[in-house]
């Protein structure tokens, strides 16, 4: 009898540090989509930042910028529709990212950008090009 009292109270602990173990489970999974709508809100803000900034000009360009990079600048600047075209995918990529039910289809507005700002800092950039590999890891991911 005492035998059988000590199996049960052994059973009835495992079934509660099962139960325990679920529902720790479950609040992790739960701060981890947290964690990754933050993540989302910032990346888009990001994006929406960087394309309010080629469509209204508030911020200033540095004036350190290699001499290559001058030059693609002014490039891109002489196509007087480009600039805003892609400050327009930027800005609207960046408000479908932040939407959770359109983040695949912000993805698809923005990596044609992020194309061409993966090959700008290959060819034309290579000293900073941990930041576009951070930012095409982050939309990849």
């Amino acid at each position: 009898m005492i035998q059988l009292k000590i199996d049960s109270c052994k059973s009835n602990c495992r079934f509660k540090l099962k139960i325990y173990l679920l529902y720790l489970i479950y609040k992790i999974l739960k701060m981890k989509n947290r964690i990754l709508n933050i993540l989302t809100i910032v990346y888009g803000l990001l994006f929406i930042n960087g394309g309010l900034a080629k469509l209204l000009k508030y911020m200033p360009t540095p004036t350190d910028l290699p001499e290559a990079v001058v030059k693609d600048n002014a490039a891109l600047a002489e196509i007087s529709w480009l600039l805003p075209l892609i400050g327009t995918a930027e800005v609207l990529g960046g408000l479908l990212i932040i939407i959770p039910k359109t983040r695949a289809l912000g993805a698809l507005v923005v990596f044609p950008v992020m194309v061409g700002v993966l090959l700008h800092h290959i060819f034309v950039d290579p000293k900073n090009i941990v930041i576009a590999i951070v930012i095409w890891v982050a939309l990849i991911g």
